[in-house]
C-alpha cells in the first residue's frame, strides 16, 4: 500500500525526491508533500503510512513548514494512544554541523534534534516504528541518507 514522504526542509525536499525516485523502480508507491500540508492526511483518524523527512536548523528549530507538524504531534492534550493502530512511520533526520559551534567533535547525531524529537514522541503516541530513526550530516555529505534508503526498501518490500 503507498506510503507518504512528508518533508519539511529544503535538504529534505531534495532527499525526498531521491527516495520517490529510488522507489518508483522498486514497486514500492510513495508520494512526497510538504509538511505544511501534513492536515490533510487526517493521521490521528485513518491508518496511513508516513516517511518523515525533516531538516534542524539553525538553533535547534524545524524549518518554517514543518513547524506546525511538529507542535501537532508536540501537543500536550493528545491521549497517549492518539496514534495506536492508525500509523506506522519512519524518520530521516538532515542536518548540517556546520550550523554548530563545536563542529569539530560533533557527528549527525549532534545536529538532528528535530527528527529525534519527532521519532521520539511519535512512539510515545502509540504509533509504529518500521524502521530505525536515521541522521544525517550535510557537513559530511549526507553519506548516511543512501545506505538508510537502501534498508527501509529492504523493510518496505518485506
Amino acid at each position: 500500500s503507498a506510503w507518504t514522504v512528508l518533508y519539511g526542509g529544503e535538504l529534505s525536499k531534495d532527499v525526498a525526491t531521491r527516495l520517490v525516485e529510488g522507489a518508483a523502480g522498486k514497486s514500492i508507491a510513495l508520494t512526497a508533500i510538504d509538511m505544511d500540508g501534513f492536515k490533510k492526511l487526517k493521521i490521528d483518524s485513518q491508518e496511513t503510512k508516513i516517511i518523515f523527512i525533516i531538516q534542524t536548523i539553525e538553533n535547534n528549530e524545524p524549518p518554517e513548514s514543518a513547524g506546525g507538524c511538529l507542535r501537532f504531534f508536540k501537543r500536550k492534550t493528545h491521549a497517549a494512544d492518539l496514534l495506536t493502530g492508525k500509523l506506522s512511520y519512519t524518520v530521516l533526520g538532515v542536518g548540517d554541523t556546520n550550523m554548530l559551534l563545536d563542529r569539530q567533535t560533533t557527528t549527525a547525531l549532534d545536529c538532528n534534534k528535530c527528527a529525534q524529537e519527532l521519532d521520539k514522541r511519535l512512539e510515545e503516541l502509540g504509533a509504529n516504528r518500521i524502521h530505525p530513526l536515521g541522521q544525517a550530516d550535510e557537513r559530511t555529505g549526507l553519506t548516511e541518507v543512501e545506505p538508510w534508503i537502501s534498508s527501509l526498501f529492504a523493510a518496505l518490500s518485506v
